[in-house]
């Protein structure tokens, strides 16, 4: 053999063993860093997908209503749930090897990295279902070299962790597409107005080409470039056979009708009563030691749209163009479900809800309270009192109170616990605080909701502490609920966000407030108000509400010179009205003092239109029996103001109404009033 054979065999076997120990090398670095980043998965352990998720309000028929969302406004469905044309129109599009490679294209990674190699950028992404899931999940979108690094590593676990559907799942889940949509459900129901299940062809084919790029190709602000990247994911699923040319010929001649502006009105349906329902929601979830802001539920609500709608419509109707500001809340009298609840004007302009949140003077719609509280202690309707001005001492003799009525006129004669609170003498409420004494006044309203310690000073019998709608409503409610304590409550039912039924509005038999028989007498002669044979030196104080009543409605207003408070109820319905100004402006205009009557009269009609009537049935005990205003006698011809009283059996009136005595027993008292000013005890 030659010398230069022989170095040349030689040089050959170097190199061959150059190469040799180059690829073990290489091969046993691969190799290692597989394992390496295997063992580095599995230290990990499965990366989580939690994700936030909007959580559903649905009515008390089980519609949707709204929802609520800590950061992004997302839906979380199952892909069964959604159209197949939607997975099929976005592994054709985004990644047509998805179910094949594990995670990386590599042919299309070379291609992006020599592309970004040649320009000196980071345009090329390349990435795969699998990579912009872990981008959505866990990084931001920043381009760099960093973050594809770790959007690989991302996507390297989710592999490893998690089945594909699971990852297609997740993926379509937290895609954004644009106006503060994420996933396919919201963008569905943002663009489309329906569920992602119900979405066509087309449909899923545009609600696809957004994903590429919100703020380019969505349909609403550009419907041009919107419809060229239809087309291409169109053409992408004909090519990869997902559909074929007559479904995509079928699919470019339908026409894509937006209905963003349902999603807009949607939007709207009572946000004050979805705000508050949200803050019931979270107390239950806290109570049962699950956390609010998993999101992802869905929560049942007592909502009723028609009452909802009825409220909002009596309220457009009868607010002037001014600042003036309303709470209204609706309640049903058996089991204290909110119906309907409206804190303000417009939740856009202002989200304080003066339902919840304002305290303000109920002026004489505490004046029911009180004489719960009477009753309890022994008065009657047929109570007499005199109601002439007066000068109240009180505080040990150091402080006096002398309080007036709206008109500025007084009683000549006693007059009725009944006449008393149709017409809402103020005198006779004073009196009646006289009687009852602080602590029972103070444990009535207690015992119906209502959170208070009244102070020491007799103006407290004409409302002048501060409280909430929400309270005043309550405590009417359950004289409506026949004295039972039902409790107020906007939640039915909460699901989480797979489907485990976490909270069930419980049924229960509650407690009793205030008996059953005194519940009847007080809501009886809460009717008075619209009855004008109560008229005297005031008048019935819902005359103005009797023309369109069509049925039997118990009811009190309260006014200062801030406030207008109208509470009532029907058998079956409980409805209260705070209006006034936000800033503490007087009410002066005539139209501002009458807004509170039109909106209760317009909305309890038309929330019981189109049932019949019902009457206020009397427990046993109680009796009914027709009276002379006047004396109190049981009414006879020569009685002419004449009117049906509810008593209870002890309290039957045995004399009739032309008995001198009933009239000589009265106008002693009267005397007797005029002999003395009323020195005020609180104390029992």
């Amino acid at each position: 053999m030659k010398r230069t054979d022989y170095i040349k065999s030689t040089n050959r076997k170097k190199w061959k063993k150059i190469v040799l120990s180059l690829s073990i090398t290489s091969i046993a670095a691969i190799l290692t860093v597989l394992i390496a980043l295997r063992i580095y998965a599995q230290v990990l352990g499965a990366p989580s997908l939690s994700v936030p998720k909007a959580s559903l309000f649905l009515d008390h028929s089980g519609h949707q209503i709204g929802d609520h969302f800590s950061q992004h406004r997302r839906y979380w469905m199952k892909l069964s749930d959604m159209s197949p044309y939607l997975s099929d129109a976005f592994v054709a599009t985004e990644d047509k090897q998805f179910y094949s490679h594990n995670g990386f294209d590599y042919k299309r990674i070379a291609g992006a990295v020599l592309k970004d190699v040649k320009t000196m950028s980071k345009a090329q992404g390349a990435s795969t279902i699998t990579m912009q899931y872990a981008r959505n999940l866990y990084l931001t979108h920043e381009k760099s070299w960093t973050r594809k690094l770790h959007e690989a590593l991302f996507a390297y676990r989710l592999e490893i962790f998690y089945d594909k559907d699971t990852i297609l799942e997740g993926y379509l889940n937290t895609v954004y597409f644009g106006h503060g949509m994420y996933g396919v459900e919201a963008a569905s129901r943002f663009y489309f107005s329906k569920a992602a299940k119900d979405l066509t062809l087309e449909e899923a084919a545009t609600i696809a080409a957004i994903a590429k790029g919100p703020s380019i190709y969505s349909p609403l602000d550009h419907p041009e470039n919107s419809r060229d990247r239809q087309l291409l994911v169109l053409n992408q699923m004909e090519r990869y056979d997902y559909i074929s040319t007559e479904q995509k010929e079928r699919a470019i001649e339908e026409e894509i009708v937006l209905k963003t502006d349902s999603w807009k009105d949607m939007k709207q349906v009572a946000p004050y009563f979805l705000d508050a329902a949200w803050q019931q929601a979270e107390d239950i979830l806290a109570s049962k030691g699950r956390a609010p802001a998993e999101g992802g539920w869905q929560i049942r609500t007592t909502l009723n749209q028609q009452h909802q709608q009825a409220a909002e419509q009596a309220i457009k109707q009868a607010m002037p163009e001014n600042d003036l500001q309303v709470g209204f809340i609706s309640m049903a009298a058996d089991t204290g479900f909110v119906t309907s609840m409206i804190g303000g004007v417009d939740f856009g302009d202002s989200s304080f809800n003066r339902v919840t949140q304002a305290k303000r003077q109920p002026g004489s719609a505490m004046k029911p309270i009180l004489y719960a509280a009477a009753l309890e202690k022994g008065m009657n309707p047929l109570t007499f009192m005199t109601a002439e001005k007066t000068l109240f001492t009180y505080d040990d003799g150091r402080s006096t109170y002398e309080p007036s009525n709206i008109n500025g006129e007084f009683a000549a004669k006693p007059i009725s616990l009944a006449q008393a609170i149709a017409i809402s003498d103020n005198i006779y409420a004073v009196k009646t605080l006289e009687q009852v004494g602080y602590k029972p006044y103070t444990k009535m309203a207690q015992r119906l909701g209502i959170d208070v310690t009244f102070p020491e000073s007799p103006a407290v019998a004409l409302g002048t502490s501060d409280l909430t709608l929400f309270e005043m409503t309550t405590a009417y409610n359950r004289i409506a609920s026949e004295g039972k304590q039902v409790e107020p409550q906007m939640i039915l039912s909460i699901t989480d966000a797979n489907g485990k039924l976490v909270y069930e509005h419980p049924s229960k038999k509650p407690k009793q407030a205030m008996s059953e028989q005194d519940a009847f007498v007080l809501t009886h002669l809460m009717t008075g108000m619209f009855d004008p044979v109560f008229n005297d030196y005031l008048t019935s104080t819902g005359l103005s509400m009797r023309p369109k009543q069509s049925r039997p409605y118990a009811a009190k207003s309260g006014t200062t010179i801030w406030d207008q408070y109208l509470i009532g109820f029907s058998p079956t319905l409980t409805a209260g009205i705070w209006t006034g100004f936000d800033r503490g402006k007087q009410l002066e205009n005539l139209e501002d003092k009458t807004v509170s009557k039109k909106v209760w009269i317009d909305f309890m009609e038309a929330a019981h239109e189109g049932t019949a009537p019902q009457p206020f049935l009397p427990p046993s005990g109680v009796q009914g029996v027709i009276v002379d205003i006047e004396t109190g006698g049981i009414a006879v011809n020569e009685c002419a103001k004449q009117r049906l009283i509810y008593v209870k059996d002890k309290d039957v009136p045995q004399k009739l109404c032309t008995d001198r005595s009933l009239r000589e027993q009265h106008s002693g008292e009267e005397e007797n009033s005029k002999m003395e000013l009323f020195p005020f005890s609180f104390f029992e």
